[in-house]
């Protein structure tokens, strides 16, 4: 343990806010802030904010934690500036840094050494994360692949990285596009063909016994598109006699999964990946040629059109009622709200619907109504406002508001899934196609769960996976995650001032939410530290920053 990361178990002694401690209480705290209150059920009928607002620096700032990972002063300055709306605009066109299949290959990882292991993924997804210009559509792809999961723990093939790899370039690549185009890309990836069974789906067999793989066909109803119930356009169940209709049958999965026979990898070339980055291709002679009828389509026996029927079965889905809902409510519940309105799911729903000019799934539009909503914009005084921020999202944010940079250019943070030592959560690494957690999700003997609130977060959230964080981020703040690290010399110029760098420090990682109770408590810890030199204002800032992003109000994002 170096002289910094002593200077930071100091800080949190001092003032009884070990590292235990600090979890512990802010398992506790995140609890009561979270779900304490009254009046679980109120919803708010409130429009869309006007476009052109210009919004305070604390407005700012929340805006920035909910589309951007959060901010830097000099970021949430431009979202002053700009507006809200301005500022979505000119992240439609911004452009990213190096695409995660390029980076694999010029930086040598794209070689059969690395045929079986996923070298070099887990440093470009953090480079993109924290450092991608294109920071909203970065968002946009993290909540994507937490929906449409594909993860590195259910890909046992050859060349396993670069699946990876050119699935999140699929996900960035189509997050602003529209979800009918999306919903194709992702069924057709090899990767997706690889984690859920479509690659290699053959035709039924009456000899052997074989039956068409159903897996791709239910998840990509049940997690993809339309649930498992039929839901009104606010999100609200549709009920008959007190009970909730089922989207779809068995029968409906088994006639889909019958379309989704005849799939594999395109040509393949011996000793290169470049396969998995091309969408999957039909082979006639393994498509089930029975009759299939589901979802209000018929197709009839002895068809071999397979891309045709894919394309029928596709739309049927995608104009499918719940979809707008079902997937809308997931975003918000990604990037704003663990408890959103029926008014708010309603009105992204509709943007779902109509952009304005008759086109349906256009997810710029809905990324708008999300994000623009006045739910999203304006605190809400709800109990069930906001969400915790996932543990990678805290990550990323401290790398993008410090700069972090690599300094081997290898961005070598890795593998972040070990809950008692790191986060409890990496990118891309789920331990199963339901996510991290479930959108349904519910603390149990919790105050949430008294007021019938969900808390998807909180199901990686136990004592462990947060002293875990706390200790893991103290060694990040204090020294680097790997070759990461971050540049805090901007803020030794205020550092000799306790009280003036809490303030910036809260404005800019937690939208200035922190408590002057929770201001007192840092400001004395820091406050008695020494100050007399650089190498001692650093250690201030550090503290800082440590103290303030283990704080139960910055982990509830409100």
């Amino acid at each position: 343990m170096d002289e910094r990361t002593t200077q930071l178990d100091d800080a949190f002694d001092a003032h009884e806010f070990s590292r235990t401690g600090a979890a512990a209480t802010a398992a506790a705290l995140a609890l009561s802030a979270c779900g304490g209150g009254s009046g679980g059920g109120t919803t708010s009928d409130a429009g869309p904010v006007v476009p052109d607002i210009r919004p305070t620096a604390q407005q700012a700032a929340r805006f920035l934690g909910q589309a951007a990972f959060g901010g830097t002063e000099a970021q949430i300055a431009d979202v002053q500036a700009r507006g809200y709306s301005a500022w979505i605009e000119s992240q439609w066109a911004q452009t990213g840094s190096q695409s995660h299949w390029d980076w694999m290959v010029a930086n040598g990882f794209a070689v059969t050494a690395n045929i079986n292991n996923f070298q070099g993924v887990d440093g470009s997804l953090w480079r993109r994360l924290m450092a991608s210009p294109d920071v909203l559509r970065q968002r946009v792809a993290l909540a994507l692949s937490e929906i449409f999961v594909v993860s590195m723990t259910g890909l046992p093939v050859q060349w396993r990285g670069m699946a990876v790899t050119a699935y999140m370039d699929l996900l960035s690549q189509n997050a602003f596009e529209n979800f009918r185009t999306l919903l194709e890309r992702v069924t057709l990836s090899p990767a997706m063909g690889i984690y859920l069974n479509m690659r290699g789906n053959q035709k039924e067999d009456a000899a052997t016994g074989r039956q068409p793989d159903e897996n791709y066909a239910r998840e990509a109803m049940q997690l993809f598109t339309i649930g498992l119930y039929e839901l009104n356009a606010d999100g609200t169940l549709r009920l008959s006699g007190a009970q909730p209709i089922e989207s779809y049958t068995q029968s409906t999965v088994a006639n889909f999964a019958r379309v989704l026979t005849g799939w594999d990898y395109d040509t393949v070339v011996s000793g290169s990946p470049d396969h998995l980055a091309r969408p999957m291709r039909f082979t006639a002679s393994r498509h089930s040629t029975s009759a299939k009828n589901f979802l209000g389509i018929s197709i009839p026996a002895g068809s071999t059109d397979g891309p045709g029927e894919l394309s029928r079965a596709l739309d049927a889905l995608f104009q499918h009622p719940n979809v707008g809902p079902f997937i809308g409510r997931q975003l918000i519940q990604r990037l704003v709200s663990s408890n959103p309105s029926p008014a708010y799911v309603g009105r992204v729903s509709a943007a779902f619907a109509n952009n304005g000019a008759g086109v349906r799934g256009d997810l710029r539009a809905v990324i708008r109504a999300v994000l623009l909503d006045a739910e999203a914009t304006t605190p809400q005084p709800q109990a069930q406002a906001g969400r915790l921020r996932e543990p990678i999202v805290r990550l990323i944010q401290w790398g993008r508001s410090f700069n972090a940079s690599s300094a081997g250019g290898l961005w070598t943070i890795g593998d972040t899934t070990n809950p008692s030592t790191r986060l409890g959560q990496s990118p891309l690494r789920s331990p199963s196609v339901f996510n991290f957690f479930r959108p349904g999700y519910v603390p149990p003997n919790t105050p949430l769960a008294g007021q019938s609130l969900v808390a998807p977060e909180f199901q990686l959230a136990n004592e462990s996976t947060l002293v875990g964080y706390a200790n893991y981020m103290q060694t990040v703040i204090g020294n680097s995650a790997g070759d990461v690290d971050a540049d805090y010399a901007p803020w030794l110029s205020v550092a000799n001032d306790a009280g003036a760098l809490f303030d910036r420090l809260n404005l800019m990682l937690a939208a200035g939410q922190l408590s002057a109770a929770t201001r007192a408590t840092i400001t004395t810890a820091v406050g008695s530290m020494a100050s007399g030199t650089d190498a001692q204002r650093l250690q201030r800032v550090q503290a800082t920053v440590l103290l303030v992003m283990t704080a139960p109000e910055y982990l509830i994002q409100r």
